[in-house]
């Protein structure tokens, strides 16, 4: 049953960055991509990558597409949807990127990665992934952690100082 989930959402993927790519609406490409992003998340999940498919529902489909919204928003595309243009070529560069594919799949063929870190697979199993990123986070890595909160900080303050309006007295 996993396999019919991620069959469809890998699927669902595939065709939705086409679309997201080959929409000649802007907005409807966005729209496009909003979907896409569920999906990853939806693949995350299947990985039990909950923390992942949180991030990306979160930071992707709320923060980052609602900022592509806004510029195509602010940009005047009428003319340009207008002005039909000559997109020739696409069979030759679909081979090509077929070529690509295929070289690439050939020399990752033997290609193997094994995890050697402070933690096994059982203990990663037995605890969720946010709760084993949670404790690597605030135990090995809690002092940079804490100086890119700083960092985040002082940028946060640069910027409400630099946008703020001068008063004029």
């Amino acid at each position: 049953m996993v396999e019919w989930f991620f069959g469809y959402l890998a699927g669902a993927t595939i065709l939705l960055s086409i679309l997201v790519v080959l929409g000649r609406n802007p907005v409807h490409s966005v729209l496009w991509m909003l979907l896409m992003f569920l999906h990853v998340a939806g693949l995350y999940l299947l990985l039990n990558a909950e923390f992942l498919a949180a991030t990306q529902v979160i930071v992707y489909a709320g923060a980052i597409l609602v900022l592509f919204l806004f510029v195509v928003m602010l940009l005047n595309l009428k003319e340009e949807m207008r002005v039909r243009q000559f997109t020739g070529g696409w069979l030759f560069r679909g081979l090509i990127a077929l070529g690509i594919i295929y070289v690439l799949r050939k020399g990752l063929e033997g290609f193997r990665v094994e995890f050697k870190g402070p933690w096994s697979i059982e203990a990663v199993e037995r605890a969720t992934h946010t709760k084993a990123l949670g404790q690597v986070l605030f135990t090995d890595y809690i002092l940079p952690f804490e100086v890119a909160s700083l960092v985040l900080l002082v940028a946060i303050i640069g910027a409400v100082f630099l946008a703020k309006k001068r008063l004029r007295s």
